[in-house]
């Protein structure tokens, strides 16, 4: 776990902010097109349209990953904690 001062702090969660705000922006794009852009195809999978099937299964997957990778690759694990803690 890292050591760092308040400023810091206040920038890796503003730096983790911004690029969880850019994964939901990525998953409402991906539910866009998975969903509706897929919508005029005629592709069936069990019986059940592609954009149902990728605007709602599609779209869970695709938020795992995100997530998966945000947490592997960009948060920091540091304490949070105030001055009375210790």
């Amino acid at each position: 776990m890292k050591k760092l001062n308040d400023t810091e702090k206040f920038n890796v969660v503003r730096r983790e902010a911004f690029y969880t705000g850019l994964a939901l922006a990525a998953l409402i794009i991906f539910w866009l097109i998975a969903g509706f852009g897929t919508s005029s195809l005629d592709v069936k999978i069990f019986h059940i349209p592609l954009w149902a099937i990728l605007g709602t299964i599609g779209v869970w997957f695709f938020a795992i990953v995100i997530s998966f990778i945000l947490s592997q690759k960009l948060f920091t694990d540091m304490d949070l904690g105030g001055d009375d803690d210790e």
